[in-house]
């Protein structure tokens, strides 16, 4: 493995352990990463919660729409419930507090802003830019937190409130067209306009090409999710700035 390339516990290692809780950020902190990757929504009460879904019912024991379930409701939850090949123990929904804290010394942090959803209609949690701020703050993290989103406006606004903090845009192809005239350069522009330093693309959408471009523009790249071997070793060789894997324990065969 060589040295520049970040390398990330996506969900804390979502085929390990049950994803977003604390056992997969703690099972993640005992294996050779450098990040560890979560997603922040925001309860009905207003409370920041690190869960990937916009209903509740894959992952967890319960129903419902994050948009419509408290604090309480979801802590209640065993995040743990569907896991494949069981878990011993139930698992809670975790805050962003506590998986800052867990994490603090140890690790950096991506953290992917998610938008809500309902009836196949996306909106914004109100203020989850400030309150996530807030707690990157709190814990002084600043320096060791990356911002990602498939809301790339969003990042625009945290680059607003806090320009030290880092940020970068996710891309998948529904975000953008690979095969347009001048889709790369436009891509580019786009991404500086918002403030990013990275782009986390879908590893689907690589090119040999892209390493290079991108580092000529000043831009990061990073790849998810990326799951075997033969495809880290792939990626490192070809110089990219990060991956991303739902198996953090093969880092260690690199």
């Amino acid at each position: 493995m060589t040295t520049h390339v970040q390398r990330v516990a996506h969900r804390g290692g979502s085929r390990l352990a049950p994803e977003n809780t604390m056992a997969a950020f703690r099972n993640a902190l005992t294996l050779p990463v450098d990040a560890v990757e979560l997603d922040v929504q925001m309860s009905r009460d207003g409370h920041l919660i690190v869960f990937h879904d916009n209903t509740v019912e894959r992952l967890t024991n319960g129903e419902g729409n994050i948009l419509d379930l408290d604090f309480a409701t979801l802590r209640s939850l065993n995040a743990a419930a569907h896991f494949s090949g069981g878990w011993p123990e139930p698992e809670q929904i975790p805050t962003l507090s506590e998986v800052l804290s867990l994490v603090k010394e140890r690790a950096r942090v991506y953290i992917e802003i998610k938008m809500s959803k309902r009836d196949d209609i996306y909106g914004r949690y109100p203020h989850i830019a400030e309150a996530v701020l807030n707690e990157v703050r709190s814990v002084r993290m600043l320096h060791r937190v990356l911002i990602i989103s498939f809301d790339w406006p969003i990042l625009l606004h945290i680059k607003s409130l806090e320009p030290r903090l880092q940020t970068g845009a996710i891309v998948s192809r529904e975000q953008w067209n690979p095969d347009v005239k001048d889709a790369l350069p436009e891509l580019f522009q786009h991404v500086r306009k918002l403030g990013c330093s990275w782009i986390n693309m879908d590893r689907g959408l690589f090119t040999d090409t892209l390493p290079d471009a991108m580092h000529g523009q000043g831009l990061k790249l990073g790849l998810w999710t990326v799951n075997t071997v033969e495809e880290l070793q792939r990626f490192a060789a070809a110089e990219v700035d990060s991956l991303t894997s739902d198996r953090p324990d093969l880092f260690a065969q690199l």
